[in-house]
């Protein structure tokens, strides 16, 4: 059972905003939730579980229940990893809300037969969509586009764009600069973009316990190399605050990126802060 270090104001404030464009609020880890002028609202990779101490330890406060999220119109995983598709994080909201849960293929395999969502919550399988790169859905006042994204520790990984009237938002996963991004940038005009970072550290084996050298997210030059590529007005780093051993200060990347046309601004939270497109 998840148990909220913050009871349940996170969820509540979400509700009771009234965005005059989009309202972003950061979950920690890659967590987001979306929510429009008109109210749609959006989870991308929502994760209040504790990790795997001591090989994965979380290092934030668990910042919401899942029971107590009341409204949502969908769920959107990037890739198959536990801390992007887990189902105590994750059913609970598509049971009590109806929201539906949209992933590629490997990330419903999670779902479906690692985890049996459908056996253990009350969900029916129209609640899942399954996506791919070059597809196109619309959610509620959002289109949104499936591209590519690079992560070489995932089996099928994804990126999200964000259309709205107000400004579009790009949500890379966990991944690293990719040879498509410069053709994404170019596309679209992303005003604000969510993109991995972290530092290398000792993290125990799976198999053997012993600390073993890992990096899992981009390093101070790589976001800013993805960044650029994608052309981003506003560039938010994630995912630096979670894991001991692996976090980092997202403070440094002004002066990695001060000499790059883009991004033009950075965009540092904490967990639980918002920002508005």
């Amino acid at each position: 059972m998840t148990v909220s270090d913050w009871s349940d104001w996170l969820p509540r404030a979400v509700e009771s905003a009234d965005p005059e464009t989009v309202a972003i609020w950061y979950l920690g880890c890659n967590g987001f939730v979306l929510k429009g002028s008109d109210g749609t609202t959006v989870f991308i990779d929502p994760y209040v579980g504790v990790g795997d101490p001591p090989r994965t330890v979380r290092m934030v406060p668990v910042p919401f229940d899942p029971e107590d999220v009341t409204e949502a119109d969908a769920v959107l995983a990037t890739h198959e990893h536990t801390d992007h598709v887990h189902g105590p994080s994750q059913a609970p909201i598509l049971e009590n809300t109806g929201a539906t849960f949209v992933a590629p293929d490997d990330s419903l395999a999670v779902a479906y037969d690692d985890e049996a969502w459908l056996d253990d919550y009350d969900l029916s399988e129209d609640q899942f969509e399954e996506v791919s790169e070059g597809d196109t859905i619309e959610i509620g006042e959002f289109t949104v586009h499936v591209e590519p994204a690079y992560d070489p520790d995932a089996t099928h990984p994804v990126s999200y764009v964000f259309e709205h009237e107000s400004g579009t938002f790009f949500h890379g996963g966990d991944t690293k600069p990719s040879d498509e991004f410069t053709d994404i940038g170019s596309r679209y005009d992303i005003d604000l973009g969510v993109l991995a970072f972290g530092t290398v550290g000792n993290i125990a084996d799976k198999e053997t316990g012993e600390p073993v050298r890992t990096k899992w997210y981009n390093d101070e030059n790589q976001i800013v190399e993805a960044a650029s590529d994608l052309d981003l007005d506003r560039l938010l780093p994630s995912h630096w605050d979670m894991w001991k051993g692996m976090t980092s200060d997202p403070k440094v990347l002004h002066h990695h990126a001060k000499s790059f046309a883009a991004p033009r601004s950075l965009e540092l939270v904490e967990i639980g802060d918002r920002v508005d497109l």
